[in-house]
């Protein structure tokens, strides 16, 4: 059962962004500090890149480990909730398969992908090393 009145956990979901999150602004001020300049939320890219390095052919998505299913079993942010099994686990896998989909249409474009978890923007100095080692 919800701790939360329907009303409290609609204002709670209404909160969850769809860009501009933490974890994308991480990234985006680390590569804009690298010197890398990108544009943000191709819609004409399939899965809507959150970086686009057009000239490089690159795209970079930050998924949050949540809503993304970080495969990582030792991520914590992507459990799978208690309550509302039915609803949850068929949306979230869902979710999974439209970003396999997206990557393998990149691809197909011939786009190169790096995606980062939202766990991953805590260690700098090894995200930094792998967007750079990405964009060069």
């Amino acid at each position: 059962m919800d701790t939360l009145s329907p009303l409290q956990r609609s204002e709670r979901m209404d909160r969850i962004r769809g860009r501009d999150s933490k974890p994308e602004m991480i990234v985006r001020r680390l590569t804009h500090a690298l010197g890398f300049r990108y544009r943000l939320h191709r819609r004409n890219l399939p899965g809507k890149p959150d970086l686009v390095f057009a000239s490089r052919r690159k795209v970079i998505f930050v998924h949050g480990c949540f809503w993304h299913r970080h495969p990582d079993p030792a991520c914590k942010l992507a459990r799978m909730p208690k309550t509302k099994l039915d609803f949850w686990a068929p949306k979230l896998e869902n979710n999974r398969k439209r970003d396999e989909a997206n990557l393998a249409r990149l691809r197909d474009l011939g786009w190169q992908t790096l995606v980062i978890w939202e766990c991953e923007t805590g260690d700098r100095g090894a995200l930094e090393a792998r967007i750079e080692e990405f964009l060069r």
